[in-house]
């Protein structure tokens, strides 16, 4: 924030949103949550962009489902700005995406399944906007396919798809992953202790690759 550039976090629970929302510029609802209903009623009163992941099995329907409950009114249990439980009651929340990570089929992010994403977006009379996920079921797990990930929803870009707008990529100070719990002092500084990420060099590449892109296809 120092730095100031925006932020993003996965959101997992209903109360966290309530002690963090104003540090957040965007938050994600995940594959395992999505199907929540409790989740998609926190989304709805979120006061920022919010993404919907496609489940696990890499079915779009269920986080279309959940951006149409996310963009209305709802009432929920959650807690007040001073910590004390309350029934909630939201607007609606109008900035929804659709995050296309992959899953037990495979990748989903080829022309073919970001158009047919696209459709059933526009079927349900919702915003159209697209995040891909670089990583996850769409990079089978390894963090080194991610840059091509990128480059193949970039041509799509580049051949004029609009949907699209925004991607996700894994990334760390150091490349990989490594085990935890373990001993603190065994931890390895700028390692990731979940998913294996990118080094913070091939990061830096690949964004600015994606930002050649972008100033090709504006001229």
């Amino acid at each position: 924030m120092q730095s100031r550039l925006p932020t993003a976090t996965e959101l997992l629970d209903p109360i966290t949103p309530q002690y963090i929302a104003d540090s957040l510029c965007y938050a994600a609802i995940g594959a395992r949550t999505v199907e929540s209903q409790t989740h998609r009623q926190m989304a709805s009163g979120l006061s920022m962009p919010v993404g919907m992941k496609n489940a696990t099995s890499g079915e779009f329907q269920t986080a279309v489902n959940a951006i149409v409950a996310a963009s209305q009114r709802q009432t929920f249990l959650g807690v007040t700005s001073g910590g004390q439980a309350a029934a909630v009651t939201t607007k609606g929340n109008p900035d929804t995406q659709l995050i296309l990570r992959g899953g037990a089929n495979g990748p989903n992010y080829d022309a073919k399944k970001v158009d047919k994403s696209t459709a059933m977006l526009q079927t349900s009379q919702l915003p159209v906007s697209v995040m891909v996920d670089c990583s996850h079921g769409n990079s089978g797990k390894d963090p080194k396919r991610q840059p091509h990930v990128l480059r193949d929803v970039l041509d799509q870009i580049q051949a004029g798809n609009r949907s699209l707008h925004a991607v996700m990529i894994e990334s760390n100070l150091k490349g990989g992953n490594q085990p935890f719990p373990a001993p603190l002092a065994e931890l390895e500084y700028g390692v990731s202790i979940t998913d294996g990420c990118l080094d913070w060099e091939s990061t830096e590449k690949i964004l600015r690759q994606a930002h050649e892109a972008m100033v090709a296809r504006r001229d």
